[in-house]
């Protein structure tokens, strides 16, 4: 009876193992010491590479299979020492892993591999393994029993093998039995109460055969063990002729010694997966989170609806009712919180990309450069974090590039040739802040602004430090002398700001003459439910950000002036701050015209504060937050939308647009 498996179904899970094991490794090889290197770390890097070929071979990427298999045997050797590491085995061993990455992608993306770089990466890993071979004393594999005596550590190189699967069902045993057989020639099997056993003549080892079967059932349900020809029970394939018995003979002994140090090399890996900070967890599609926040979301709207009927009862009356409610608050709120939690990442998964960036930066630049991570542990929403890694990456090669200077410049400097970039993250209220900062040469004030003149920007000498730095965010702009494969084209800056900008964060640059540059990233923790402040103007009701309301108050008529340009200007205690009316931003009819007759609320965004004028406060809430967007279409000065109490539709306020462009123009933004 044959079963029928889509194996295809385990794709996604092998591609996301894949690619964390991919990341590792990268980490792993980045941090080796060539002078003296950790055992462990070099076993760790083997077995990641072996679960890769393993996994591989279970799905048929047969172009994954074969690069892996060269590079593991040369893993193999790095860390039985046979091979000696060097800066350029290193880096070939990163180029590997870089193939390996892009294979992984092209299966992913239902593609077939580039069959030029497999012919490339492969004749380069077969260079590398024969020039090692030349070094060494004459290959061992003429004797056997040498083979024993200087590595004891290597697997059987396989031959004839009996496997037995204990405890499994008539699925897995037909799966299970179809890929044994892609690995070699099935010579005889047997079944007995769920137990099934194979004998396999293979040229792959055990190790890669429990990888394979691990995919499907547990690794404690398989056994494997060298056998010699004549213990295989008959089957419908031709027996071995007892002419070669004598060979087995002398990889018998081979066996037993091989399998116990194998064994022992899987329960060294055992106890660091324990320690894992993924231990215990579980994979599930983003789009099941995703769900779960729209239902919860759904739950808020729910009690805020309830909260609003409840306020017009006579708490005495209702007292149980009412002391529900607070209860019901409380546990939504939990419950928010635990969901959002779900989504979020540490940054951790940003910064480690970046150590091989710097190496790799090192090398064309002939820099040195140390690299200092802090915050790793901070977390950022998976959808944020994702979009980041791509303007993180151009401020960090700006800061590489026009930043640290050579180590000769930094001699005559009088400072150390070894320059110093750090990545930091942080949470401060509602925001994450990320920073990339140098102890470079700073930015030249006078060749920004010479730079922006011969462009035609609206410059003056008496423009303030960090209106300046900003204008390295102007399209196409760049102060390089020389055009490089790094950097000087002008372009990645602006995309830069840009992209910041779409994910409801801001950048900020600060920099001194001599002492390095430091560049601010700063965005949003999550914009699924967020803590809204209501305000009424005319007959329409908006959601302020509550991170971003710092104070209310009602403005005096002394307060309010008009600056020459006509716009209006308040004064909070001695500070006089852009005067924003809320009715003329977004045309609302019948609200308050006269600022003496509103509310002043006092908004910070993007470094800068200004007033906005509102004509009563309602209160302050959680909302959740709908796709206006993907409702409607996109409005100018509006985040978002959300649903009241009442069952009626409030505009959220994108706070940080509003300072950009309506504190600059009070004409009406098209509705």
């Amino acid at each position: 009876m044959s079963v029928d498996i889509d194996i295809t179904q385990f794709y996604q899970t092998f591609f996301e193992e894949a690619e964390e094991l991919l990341v590792q490794m990268e980490q792993l090889l980045l941090e080796v010491d060539i002078e003296s290197p950790d055992a462990e770390a070099l076993n760790a890097i083997f077995r990641a590479a072996h679960s890769i070929k393993g996994g591989a071979a279970t799905f048929g990427f047969t172009a994954l299979t074969e690069t892996t298999h060269i590079f593991e045997n040369l893993l193999d050797r790095t860390r039985r020492r046979e091979l000696a590491l060097s800066r350029v085995i290193i880096d070939t061993f990163l180029e590997t892993k870089d193939v390996l990455h892009d294979q992984l992608n092209a299966y992913r993306n239902g593609t077939e591999p580039d069959p030029e770089t497999l012919a490339r990466i492969c004749a380069v890993l077969q260079q590398l393994a024969q020039e090692a071979s030349g070094e060494a004393a004459p290959a061992p594999a003429a004797t056997p029993a040498p083979v024993a005596a200087s590595a004891p550590a290597a697997a059987p190189a396989g031959g004839n093998l009996k496997v037995s699967l204990i405890k499994i069902s008539a699925a897995d045993q037909a799966l299970l039995r179809e890929e044994l057989a892609n690995l070699g020639e099935i010579t005889g099997q047997q079944e007995s109460d769920g137990d099934l056993i194979i004998w396999l003549n293979s040229q792959c080892s055990p190790d890669d055969i429990i990888a394979v079967c691990c995919f499907v059932i547990d690794e404690k349900q398989i056994a494997v063990e060298a056998v010699t020809p004549g213990e295989a029970p008959a089957a419908p394939v031709a027996a071995p002729t007892p002419a070669p018995v004598a060979a087995p003979a002398a990889v018998a002994p081979v066996a037993p010694a091989a399998a116990p140090v194998a064994a022992k090399e899987k329960e060294k890996a055992k106890p660091a997966a324990a320690h894992s900070p993924d231990a215990g967890s579980i994979r599930v599609p983003t789009e099941k989170v995703d769900q779960i926040i729209n239902l919860v979301g759904e739950l808020v709207i729910t009690q805020s609806m309830l909260a609003q009927t409840a306020s017009s009862l006579d708490p005495v009356l209702f007292d149980r009712l009412f002391s529900g409610m607070g209860q019901l608050e409380r546990n939504a709120r939990d419950l928010q919180e635990a969901v959002m939690s779900i989504r979020m990442m540490p940054m951790d998964y940003v910064f480690s990309r970046f150590p091989r960036l710097v190496r790799d930066m090192m090398g064309k630049l002939g820099k040195q450069i140390d690299l200092v991570t802090f915050g790793k542990a901070t977390e950022l929403d998976k959808g944020l974090i994702e979009r980041i890694i791509d303007p993180l990456t151009h401020l960090v090669r700006n800061s590489l590039d026009h930043g640290i200077e050579t180590p000769e410049k930094r001699i005559a400097a009088g400072k150390e040739p070894t320059g110093q970039l750090i990545l930091s993250a942080q949470h401060a209220g509602g925001n994450i802040v990320i920073e990339v900062s140098d102890d470079g040469a700073g930015l030249n004030r006078e060749r920004i602004l010479a730079k922006a003149m011969q462009n035609g920007l609206p410059v003056s000498e008496s423009m303030p430090d960090d209106e300046v730095w900003q204008l390295i965010f102007a399209p196409g702009f760049s102060t390089a002398e020389v055009i490089t494969d790094v950097s000087g084209r002008g372009v990645g800056m602006d995309v830069v700001k840009r992209n910041i900008q779409e994910m409801g964060g801001h950048v900020e640059i600060s920099s001194r003459a001599g002492l390095g540059t430091t560049t601010r990233i700063v965005l949003p923790l999550t914009l699924a439910i967020l803590d809204g402040m209501s305000v009424r103007t005319g007959e329409e009701t908006f959601i302020l950000p509550l991170n971003c309301v710092m104070e209310s108050l009602q403005p005096l008529a002394d307060d309010v002036h008009t600056a020459a340009n006509g716009e209006r200007v308040m004064n909070v205690r001695g500070e006089y701050l852009p005067l924003l009316e809320l009715h003329k931003v977004f045309n609302v009819t019948n609200a308050v015209q006269e600022p003496t007759q509103g509310i002043a609320v006092i908004l910070a965004a993007e470094g800068k504060r200004f007033a906005l004028l509102v004509d009563q406060l309602i209160g302050q809430h959680q909302v959740v937050l709908k796709n206006l967007e993907t409702n409607y279409r996109k409005v100018p000065c509006i985040s978002a939308a959300t649903i009241l109490g009442d069952g009626s539709v409030a505009l959220i306020v994108d706070v940080g647009a509003l300072q950009r462009t309506g504190v600059r123009r009070q004409a009406p933004m098209a509705a």
